[in-house]
């Protein structure tokens, strides 16, 4: 990963915006909580949270890795593959 990936991919930064975006407490986004069955995040919202990752981050993703971003954890790994493949 190049050292700008790294430097604009920050956990805490992704949790507070992960936070925002689907109106939850920061410290309820904990980096396993699911979204949708501990955060209560339903469809619409978890897509909400894929465009605000993309357009964030400049990435783009599969069907397939918009349906596995469902914690924090997830989408950090994913968003820092991205960037990576990116570099």
């Amino acid at each position: 990963m190049s050292i700008d990936a790294v430097t604009r991919l920050d956990r805490e930064e992704l949790r507070e915006l992960l936070a925002e975006t689907i109106d939850a407490d920061v410290a309820e986004v904990r980096d396993g909580a699911d979204f949708v069955e501990t955060l209560g995040v339903d469809s619409l919202m978890a897509l909400e949270v894929v465009v605000v990752l993309e357009r964030k981050y400049g990435v783009k993703f599969t069907e397939t890795e918009m349906r596995s971003v469902r914690t924090l954890d997830s989408a950090y790994l994913l968003v820092r593959q991205k960037l990576q493949e990116r570099s």
